[in-house]
C-alpha cells in the first residue's frame, strides 16, 4: 500500500434491523466512534432512519474528496440482507472503496464475506482498537496484516485471520457522542415507558452455553462497567432528553449481584424504568434486599433463557448442572411475588430427539404459566451456531451445514433460519414445525402479551374467549380464527417489534 498524506473519510453504517422494528441506538457505532473521536472525521448513517440508505451512502460517499472507508456493523438475518446488497452495489459505482464490516456475522462467517468480492476487511470480535489501528495503517500506507481480528484476502489466497484481540475494558473505553446521532429519533414508548432507548455497559458472558453466537465473541469473559458510570449515563439520558425507560441490552447484565444492587440504589430516585438479559440460577442466588432495590429503581422485566423444559436438553446445551426446569419454576414464582415479568425464551427442537424435545418443552411452558400468568414466552427453533458442541455434532449428523457465499446466506431459506424461524433444518419435519406454531398462535392469544401497549382491554377479551376452548383443551390445530384476529390488530410479538 502506497502512503497517504491524510486520513480516510470514514463512514459507519448501521442496516435495517427490521422493516417492522422501531429504529434502536447504534451503540455498536457509537462505541467504534468514541475510540475514534480527535483521530479521525467520522459520519454515522443509520439504515433505519434512512428512507433509501443506498442512494443516502452513495451521494455521501460522492461528497468527500479523498478516500473514503466505508465500516459496517452485520447481524445475522435483514441487516445481513441490506449490508450486502448495498456494499455490493456500492463497491461497484465505487471500486476504491474501502468496505470493513465487523459484527456477530462477520466473526462467524468472515470467509463468506470476503468471498463475496466486495468487503475488503472483516474484523472480528469486539474490534474497537482494532478499527481504529486498521485506520491508522490505511492513512500510513502500511501492511494491514497483524492487526487483531484482521480478516482478509492476501494476494489472492484463501481468506486468512488473525487471531481476535482481548475483549476490551467497557470502564476503559471513551464516552459515546451522542452529538453524532438524532438522539429524538432513538427515543420509543414501549412497555417499560413513553421515552424508552437502549444502553449497553458490559462485554460478553462467563457462561459457554453451546447453542449462543457470543461465546466465539468473549470465549467465556464478562467486562463490565463500574455501577457509578452505568448509573450516570441513565441520568445522562434523563436529564438531557427526559428518558424514563431504558433497555439493558447487555449479553447478561445481572451477572455480578453487588454491581446490580449498587447501581439500582444509585438510579432509585431517578423515575425511570428498566429492562435486562440475564440467567435463571444467577437471579436465583440474589438476595431479597437486591431483589427489591432492584424492584424500588424501577425494574421492570428481565429477558431469561429458559431453553427447555428438558433436563436432559439443558445438559446438552451445556446449561446442566446449573439450570434445571425446576429452577426456571421457582424463579417464575419469585418474580410474580415482587410484581416483576419474567420473559423466558425457549430454544426448542434441538436434536436427536427434537419431537421429544418440543412435546416436554411444550408442557413446561403450560405448567410455566399457571405459575406466573404474567410470564411472557418466546418461542424460537434451535439453530446451530460455529461452536464445537454435542448439539451442533448432531445437527450435522442430520445433514445441515452452513451456506458458504454471502448470496446463499441472504435467500429467504437461510435469512429465515437467522431469525431462528427456519422452515429447512433437517431434524425438524413439517408437522412439528406446524404444532410448535399453531401452539404459538393460541397461547399468544390465551395470554396476550403485555409489551403491545395497543392492545387494549377489548381485544384483549376477545383473544382470549375465542381462544379459551383450544388452550383449556389442547386443540392448538389450525387456529386460523386466532390468525386472522391476530393480523386484524396487527398483533406485536416482542421477539420480533421488540416493546
Amino acid at each position: 500500500m502506497s502512503a497517504r498524506t491524510s486520513p480516510p473519510n470514514v463512514i459507519l453504517f448501521n442496516p435495517r434491523s427490521s422493516a417492522n422494528a422501531k429504529p434502536i441506538l447504534p451503540m455498536s457505532l457509537l462505541a467504534l466512534g468514541a475510540v475514534l473521536e480527535n483521530r479521525v472525521e467520522y459520519r454515522i448513517v443509520d439504515g433505519n432512519l434512512e428512507q433509501d440508505p443506498g442512494s443516502a451512502l452513495d451521494a455521501l460517499i460522492r461528497s468527500l474528496d479523498g478516500e473514503v472507508l466505508l465500516g459496517v456493523t452485520v447481524m445475522p438475518g435483514p441487516q445481513l440482507e441490506q449490508a450486502t446488497a448495498i456494499c455490493r452495489e456500492l463497491k461497484r459505482r465505487h471500486p476504491r472503496l474501502i468496505v470493513i464490516w465487523g459484527g456477530y456475522f462477520p466473526t462467524e462467517h468472515w470467509q463468506a464475506c470476503l468471498r463475496s468480492g466486495f468487503v475488503d476487511f472483516v474484523l472480528r470480535g469486539h474490534a474497537e482498537y482494532s478499527f481504529a489501528e486498521l485506520i491508522d495503517r490505511i492513512r500510513d500506507g502500511a501492511d494491514p496484516r497483524g492487526v487483531a481480528g484482521l480478516a482478509m484476502v492476501v494476494a489472492g489466497s484463501e481468506p486468512v485471520s488473525e487471531p481476535m484481540a482481548p475483549v476490551p475494558a467497557p470502564e476503559e473505553l471513551p464516552q459515546w457522542n451522542l452529538a453524532k446521532v438524532p438522539m429524538e429519533s432513538y427515543l420509543r414508548r414501549t412497555f417499560l415507558g413513553a421515552r424508552t432507548i437502549g444502553y449497553n455497559s458490559s462485554y460478553g458472558c462467563p457462561f459457554r452455553c453451546n447453542f449462543c453466537a457470543v461465546v466465539n465473541l468473549v470465549d467465556g469473559r464478562w467486562l463490565a462497567q463500574s455501577p457509578g458510570r452505568v448509573a450516570a449515563a441513565v441520568e445522562r439520558y434523563r436529564s438531557g432528553w427526559g428518558v424514563d425507560a431504558v433497555e439493558m441490552v447487555d449479553n447478561n447484565f445481572f451477572v455480578h449481584e453487588r454491581r446490580t444492587r449498587e447501581f439500582a440504589e444509585r438510579i432509585r430516585d431517578l423515575g425511570v424504568s428498566w429492562w435486562g438479559e440475564a440467567r435463571v440460577d444467577t437471579l436465583l442466588q440474589y438476595s431479597d434486599r437486591t431483589w427489591m432495590t432492584m424492584k424500588e429503581s424501577g425494574l421492570r422485566m428481565v429477558f431469561l433463557g429458559a431453553e427447555s423444559g428438558s433436563a436432559e436438553t439443558l445438559e446438552r446445551m451445556d446449561k446442566g448442572g446449573r439450570l434445571t426446569p425446576e429452577m426456571t419454576i421457582e424463579l417464575a414464582q419469585r418474580m410474580r411475588s415482587l410484581g416483576v415479568v419474567p420473559e423466558f425464551s425457549f430454544v426448542l427442537g434441538s436434536p436427536p430427539d427434537p419431537v421429544g424435545d418440543v412435546e416436554c418443552t411444550l408442557r413446561f411452558v403450560r405448567r410455566l404459566k399457571k405459575v406466573n400468568p404474567d410470564a411472557e414466552i418466546i418461542l424460537y427453533l434451535y439453530t446451530p451456531v460455529p461452536l464445537s458442541g454435542d448439539l451442533l455434532d448432531r445437527a450435522v449428523e442430520a445433514g445441515f451445514r452452513f451456506p458458504e457465499t454471502l448470496d446463499e446466506w441472504v435467500s429467504p431459506r437461510w435469512s429465515d433460519f437467522s431469525q431462528r424461524r427456519s422452515d429447512g433444518l433437517p431434524w425438524i419435519p413439517a408437522e412439528l414445525r406446524r404444532k410448535i406454531r399453531d401452539f404459538e398462535s393460541v397461547l399468544a392469544a390465551y395470554y396476550p402479551t403485555t409489551t403491545d401497549a395497543r392492545l387494549r382491554g377489548v381485544w384483549r377479551a376477545a383473544l382470549r374467549l375465542l381462544s379459551g376452548w383450544r388452550y383449556r383443551h389442547e386443540v392448538y390445530g389450525f387456529p386460523l380464527e386466532l390468525r386472522f384476529l391476530q393480523r386484524l390488530m396487527r398483533y406485536q410479538r416482542p421477539e420480533v417489534s421488540g416493546f
